[in-house]
C-alpha cells in the first residue's frame, strides 16, 4: 500500500508515520507534502498513490482547494482538528473523516475500510459508485439561502450569488441585482457548503463566483488583480502568489 500524508504539522506527520508503521507495517509512505501547492505540484510527477491522509488546514489553505486543481481519485481518509468541515469531506473521494489528536484504532478501522472499499472497487471497476454503497454518499451543495431583511425572510438561490465578503466580523452576500445581505456563518464556514467548481476563496475577504469576475490583470510577484461585478471602482482586490496557481486552474476547470 503506497499512502501519500499531506500534513504541516511534523510532530503529526510522526504521529501518522509511527500509527502506520503500528497498523500497516507493510505500508510505503511515497510522499510527505506540507501545503495545497506542493500537493499539486507532487501530483503531476509522481504516479497516484493508493491512498491519502490527508489534513483539512494547510499552511496555505483548505486542502479542498486541491480537488479543484487536479483530478484526484484516490481514496482520502482526512484528519482534522475541527469537525466542522465533515460536511464537505464527504463530497470527494472520502473513506473516513478523523479527528486529532489521531487515535490508533480510529486510524485502524479507517484503514480496514479503506481495503474493503478496494477489494469491492476492484471487481467492480467504479469507485465513486462503491464509496456510495459504503455511506460516502456525496450531499448536494447549498443551493438557497434563507436571509433576514428588515422585518422580513427572504430566499436567493446560490446561482444569484456573485460574491461574499467579510468586513469587520460581519459576511455580507451580495446578488446579480446588486442587493446586499447579513449571513450568519463564517467565510470559511460559506466555503465548505458552496460548490467549489463555481466559488473560488480569492483571499481572507473574499469568496467569488465565477460571473462576479469582470477583469483580471497581473500584479506584482505573481499575484493577480481583479474587478469584481458590484464593487466600488477604487477598492483593490488582490490573489496572493500561493492562490494564483489555483485561481489559474479554476478559471481553466
Amino acid at each position: 500500500m503506497k499512502i501519500v500524508i499531506v500534513e504541516d504539522e511534523p510532530l503529526a506527520v510522526k504521529r501518522l508515520e509511527a500509527l502506520l508503521k503500528e497498523i500497516e507495517p507493510a505500508a510505503e509512505i511515497v510522499g510527505r507534502v506540507e501545503t495545497v501547492r506542493s500537493f499539486v505540484r507532487w501530483w503531476s510527477q509522481n504516479p497516484p498513490p493508493d491512498l491519502l491522509l490527508l489534513d483539512i488546514q494547510l499552511a496555505d489553505g483548505l486542502s479542498f482547494e486541491i480537488f479543484q486543481q487536479v483530478d484526484v481519485r484516490t481514496p482520502v481518509i482526512f484528519t482534522t482538528a475541527y469537525d466542522e468541515y465533515a460536511l464537505k469531506a464527504f463530497k470527494v473521494n472520502s473513506v473516513d473523516y478523523l479527528l486529532k489528536p489521531i487515535d490508533e484504532d480510529e486510524l485502524r478501522k479507517a484503514i480496514a475500510k479503506y481495503r474493503e472499499v478496494r477489494q469491492v472497487a476492484a471487481s467492480s471497476g467504479d469507485l465513486a459508485k462503491v464509496l456510495e454503497a459504503y455511506g460516502v454518499r456525496p450531499v448536494s451543495y447549498k443551493n438557497r439561502f434563507m436571509l433576514r431583511q428588515g422585518g422580513r425572510f427572504e430566499v436567493v438561490d446560490t446561482a444569484d450569488v456573485v460574491y461574499l465578503y467579510a468586513e469587520d466580523k460581519v459576511v455580507f452576500l451580495v446578488t446579480s441585482q446588486n442587493r446586499k445581505y447579513i449571513v450568519d456563518e463564517t467565510l470559511d464556514e460559506l466555503e465548505a457548503k458552496l460548490d467549489p467548481r463555481q466559488f473560488f476563496r480569492l483571499n481572507r475577504k473574499f469568496l467569488s463566483h465565477l460571473s462576479a469576475i469582470e477583469r483580471i490583470e497581473p500584479h506584482f510577484n505573481g499575484r493577480f488583480r481583479l474587478w469584481l461585478r458590484h464593487r466600488p471602482a477604487e477598492e483593490e482586490i488582490y490573489i496572493s502568489r500561493e492562490r494564483a496557481d489555483g485561481f489559474r486552474e479554476w478559471l481553466n476547470h
